[in-house]
């Protein structure tokens, strides 16, 4: 199974080690990962904003980059979703659908694709899960609470896997962190409040770690969580999901 690994541009940037994570953790579960060099913005900024017809050269140049893959797989719900939703070319629209079809985020991809069923991984740690919108509302990585449906999320699946992981509750286990795109520039005061709200619920609940799919949601409430001193970190699922359980017994 060749993977072509999708790393949107603030994990590049910021938090490299999530793309490391992820390159590691698709490694063990006997995946052939390679890295296209060449890939930068995926387009989704410009598209949020109402500039979607700016994007026409990130869509050709994501094509040219990951048409020849079984797989393409990325550590964020809300880029992967992006693609999945608006990649279109023209001059190449084949490749395009290929490519819609067969991008998934990451715990989309372990669950749904690879069928992960135990990992051998250990984190001693109260963990929050933060369930993301793009992923959970655009993607279906988990159900939302205000349908009367049977209850599933993904990334909890496999958070269950980890040794040691205790998942704290939540009073209000779906609600948006605020950050939406470029909605924190825009309206920063309303999203710097919803972004106290969703903190303070993990904090509340005795959350060491909040965890999540989307780096995003967890760099806007990294922000809030230093300037308040609150000692909660906050942690990409694949670091979590990428715990080693013998690296840590012999450190």
């Amino acid at each position: 199974m060749k993977v072509g690994l999708f790393i949107p541009c603030y994990i590049d940037q910021f938090y490299p080690q999530v793309g490391i994570a992820t390159l590691q953790l698709l490694e063990k579960l006997g995946c052939e990962v390679e890295y296209p060099q060449g890939q930068t913005c995926c387009g989704q900024p410009m598209a949020n904003s109402g500039y979607e017809h700016l994007t026409h050269q990130c869509n050709s140049l994501f094509i040219k980059n990951f048409a020849d893959y079984d797989y393409i797989v990325g550590p964020s719900g809300s880029c992967v979703l992006h693609i999945k939703d608006h990649l279109h070319d023209p001059a190449a629209e084949t490749a395009a659908t290929h490519i819609r079809e067969r991008i998934y985020e990451l715990t989309e991809f372990l669950t749904d694709v690879l069928r992960v069923q135990n990992l051998p991984a250990r984190f001693p740690c109260k963990v929050g899960l933060h369930q993301s919108c793009h992923g959970q509302r655009g993607l279906g990585l988990a159900q939302m609470s205000e349908l009367v449906a049977a209850p599933f999320s993904k990334p909890e699946k496999l958070l269950r896997m980890v040794e040691g992981v205790e998942l704290v509750p939540l009073d209000r286990q779906d609600e948006c962190c605020g950050f939406g795109g470029t909605f924190c520039v825009t309206e920063e005061a309303v999203s710097v409040k919803m972004g106290k709200d969703r903190v303070a619920d993990h904090v509340k609940h005795g959350a060491e770690v909040i965890t999540g799919t989307d780096v995003s949601c967890l760099m806007h409430m990294e922000g809030i969580l230093r300037r308040q001193h609150a000692g909660v970190k906050v942690m990409h699922i694949a670091e979590i999901l990428n715990q080693n359980i013998h690296e840590q017994a012999n450190s």
